[in-house]
């Protein structure tokens, strides 16, 4: 990036030097403009091609002084262009301009601020699931392994508008804001909900007290590692089959069942109708394990259950079966 900017600079001096060169030439010797920078190229690359007409004592003192100051600039900007792309910079910039067209392409993605040890299993899980997504870290490091797993990456300060800007935010799905601090994940919230009012927001907390803040920010979830870990690990002691099963199915690979949330649309088939009238288990295969009504959860529905705009399946199934119902959930009628 030095070299980059000092070639702009070099290039600017040099157009600098012509506008010069060619505005001396019509002024001193009278020579259209076309002819003043036909003289002034010729002057400062040095082909020797000769005067467009015989120059005045006064348009060869300007021509002496050009040579002067302008050849040495040619060499100059050629040097630094050289610099420029045996240095290596000139494929990065061209690496980092394919990536930011890569993740404005980009529709329905998640963008994790930080990638770190947190950070890094968000993405493997991501990753793992096909799940479009974004990572934001300022740490070349962390780009580096980034781009080496595949992964998009912005490099840069996740607290920063344009950072988010970058990363694609205004048709992001959701954030996930994983930074080491507690004030950079609530500052990537504040920046995050004022940019996009209505995207989901996920933080990590470590302090006690930084729960009630990120919530205040703006995150509609907030969680720690170190209580997550705890719960989980008593969990195991007492539970151990239970805690091997909810794990399997939330992370394993190579299960054929699978539990999703998905969110019933207005005029949908299942909008307005109960799950014993639509027969959501033999329609389509999957089972109906709780349905979230706002702040309202209900866990193990009965029949009777009305479904409307909004509601929030949590089904289990295979994937396949998930597809089918999924459909009944979006599909107008």
């Amino acid at each position: 990036m030095i070299l980059l900017q000092r070639f702009r600079t070099i290039a600017a001096a040099l157009l600098s030097t012509v506008a010069v060169g060619t505005i001396g030439y019509h002024v001193i010797e009278g020579f259209g403009w076309l002819d003043a920078l036909y003289m002034t190229v010729i002057t400062l690359t040095t082909v020797g091609f000769g005067e467009v007409q015989p120059l005045s004592q006064a348009g060869r003192a300007f021509t002496v002084g050009l040579i002067a100051v302008g050849v040495g600039g040619v060499a100059v900007t050629f040097g630094a262009i050289g610099d420029y792309i045996v240095s290596g910079e000139l494929r990065g910039d061209l690496e980092r301009r394919r990536m930011q067209h890569r993740i404005d392409a980009l529709r329905g993605h998640f963008i994790i601020c930080g990638f770190g040890r947190v950070g890094n299993e968000v993405a493997r899980q991501f990753s793992r699931q096909g799940v479009p997504f974004v990572v934001i870290d300022d740490g070349a490091e962390p780009a580096k392994l980034c781009a080496e797993c595949g992964h998009p990456v912005v490099q840069g300060d996740a607290t920063k508008d344009e950072v988010l800007r970058a990363a694609n935010i205004d048709h992001a799905r959701g954030l996930v804001a994983t930074l080491d601090s507690d004030a950079e994940n609530t500052y990537v919230a504040l920046s995050a909900r004022f940019l996009r009012p209505d995207i989901f927001i996920v933080a990590r907390a470590d302090a006690a007290d930084a729960e009630a803040k990120l919530l205040k920010a703006g995150a509609n979830r907030v969680l720690s590692p170190y209580s997550i870990g705890g719960r989980h690990m008593a969990g195991m002691a007492l539970r151990p089959s239970v805690v091997d099963f909810l794990d399997d199915l939330m992370s394993a690979e190579d299960l054929d069942f699978w539990v999703e949330e998905l969110s019933v649309g207005a005029h949908s088939t299942l909008d307005g109708a109960t799950l014993g009238t639509i027969h959501v288990r033999k329609m389509t295969g999957a089972n109906v394990l709780a349905i979230r009504k706002g702040k309202q959860v209900i866990t193990n529905p009965s029949g009777d259950t009305v479904l409307e705009a909004g509601d929030l399946l949590i089904a289990f199934g295979s994937r396949e079966q998930l597809a089918k119902l999924s459909v009944l959930a979006t599909a107008p009628q």
